[in-house]
């Protein structure tokens, strides 16, 4: 039997995009299987997430383009036009006739001869409307330019932009595409320049850490093995973790299946070494899910300490089981939530306690860009209300001097420290170690948000 014909990137990203609902407060990951049918994966997916994370601002372009709200075009032409939106705008390097020809031969795919015109007719205007497809931001007007990375942006002929000076929450809420509320948050709470920062890293192309399995290898041992096999890396210290710059799929590298690393944000690493593990204590991960740092507790300990993983989420705890077995790791025992209570019956009280609950995700916007088209303020507020009760549920199961570290990948206040400032104040017998929130950020070695406090029992 012949292979099945591959499909292309757009095509593909068209598929997902298709499948993928943005109704508020929703917003359903898009869905991996639609992947498979290309051997542009890497590209498929840049396309898509790229799409996702700059909508508000594609729709906005296609709006004034069109001469009609976005919502008067069919949703599967829409998508079609926004993939071509998103690649004319943000990803100059790629040519302009491939873009606009590709997206015709997908309407005709999909539709009648003379929709199929108009998205040519449609994205011929675009293209005229756009003065330079890459600029410097240096010496750009803001009114006209739509930012691609720190250092460029993509110039139309008109003004359509808002004021940045006069209009801050508007301009970078329609911009980056983020919900004008949560842009003037961060405003009140970061000030002008440290939430341009934010909004830069929101949006920005993430990049791929490695942490090495110290079980198993070094940094040094696993670099050398990534540079034979023609890959561009670069170690970061202090932390040893490798940043890979070549474009692939992770399930794919050398050394993946063998248990040799695992992929962790830079600021995702920070809360395990927070709750200073060591070898022979008894650590308890509440929200383990999906083992990421389950497996760093275990590697930090030398798989010489008793780790308790457990989660709410019965079928996520499947992915710890994964994740230990392929990185070799002895020390973890998985328990279901509801047979948490009988084991800590018959272990006692924890030396520590990882506690990374579930958030908004403010933080990790750039890898999870479908989260701005969900995320409300009651949505925060319901996770503050999840975030506090798992606090409670962890506070007596830690020794008199064990450590509970509890994290985020969030930077609302209200679900870091104003929530920890609350429980301090409810018990006593805890004390603040210390704290530190990590804003996202897009410069040199990026990385994303995340908050975590270290509390000691007294």
């Amino acid at each position: 039997m012949a292979p099945k014909k591959q499909k292309t990137a757009r095509y593909v990203a068209m598929t997902a995009l298709n499948r993928f609902s943005r109704r508020p407060g929703y917003a359903c990951p898009v869905p991996a299987e639609v992947f498979e049918h290309t051997a542009e994966k890497q590209r498929t997916t840049d396309i898509v997430f790229g799409t996702i994370r700059n909508t508000t601002a594609i729709d906005f372009v296609i709006t004034r383009i069109a001469g009609c709200p976005v919502e008067r075009i069919p949703p599967k032409l829409l998508n079609i036009i926004r993939i071509a939106a998103y690649e004319l705008i943000y990803t100059p390097d790629v040519p302009e006739y491939a873009i606009v020809n590709e997206a015709v031969e997908n309407s005709k795919i999909i539709a009648r001869k003379k929709q199929a015109d108009f998205v040519n007719a449609l994205l011929r205007k675009l293209t005229t409307a756009i003065e330079n497809r890459k600029i410097p931001l240096d010496d750009a007007d803001f009114r006209k330019t739509l930012p691609q990375t720190t250092s460029t942006g993509c110039r139309f002929h008109n003004c359509f932009l808002p004021q940045p000076d006069t209009e801050q929450a508007d301009y970078l809420a329609l911009a980056f595409s983020l919900p004008k509320w949560l842009v003037a948050g961060w405003l009140n709470d970061f000030g002008a320049q440290k939430t341009r920062q934010i909004c830069f890293a929101s949006n920005r192309r993430p990049a791929i850490y490695i942490r090495p399995n110290k079980l198993k290898t070094t940094t040094h041992k696993l670099t050398e093995e990534f540079s034979g096999s023609g890959l561009d890396v670069e170690v970061i210290d202090p932390a040893s973790m490798i940043r890979i710059k070549s474009a692939g799929s992770v399930t794919e590298l050398p050394g993946f299946a063998q248990g040799l690393f695992t992929v962790q944000d830079i600021t995702a690493s920070y809360p395990v070494h927070a709750l200073k593990p060591q070898p022979g204590q008894t650590i308890l991960d509440l929200c383990a899910a999906p083992g990421v740092k389950t497996a760093q507790l275990a590697e930090i300990t030398g798989d010489r300490a008793t780790i308790i993983a457990t989660d709410i989420d019965s079928k996520r705890l499947q992915l710890v089981r994964e994740n230990v077995a392929r990185l070799g790791i002895k020390s973890v025992c998985i328990v279901t939530y509801e047979n948490l209570r009988q084991k800590t019956a018959e272990l006692g009280l924890f030396d520590g306690i990882l506690l990374d609950v579930p958030c908004s995700n403010t933080g990790v916007l750039a890898k999870r860009p479908q989260v701005r088209h969900r995320i409300t303020p009651e949505a925060i507020n319901e996770c503050a209300r999840v975030q506090a009760r798992l606090l409670e549920k962890a506070a007596p199961l830690v020794k008199s001097k064990g450590r509970i570290c509890y994290s985020t990948c969030s930077i609302q206040k209200k679900e870091n420290n104003h929530l920890i400032d609350q429980f301090l104040h409810s018990k006593p017998h805890f004390t603040l170690e210390f704290e530190e929130l990590t804003l996202p950020s897009a410069q040199g070695f990026d990385w994303d948000g995340g908050y975590f406090a270290a509390l000691v029992r007294r």
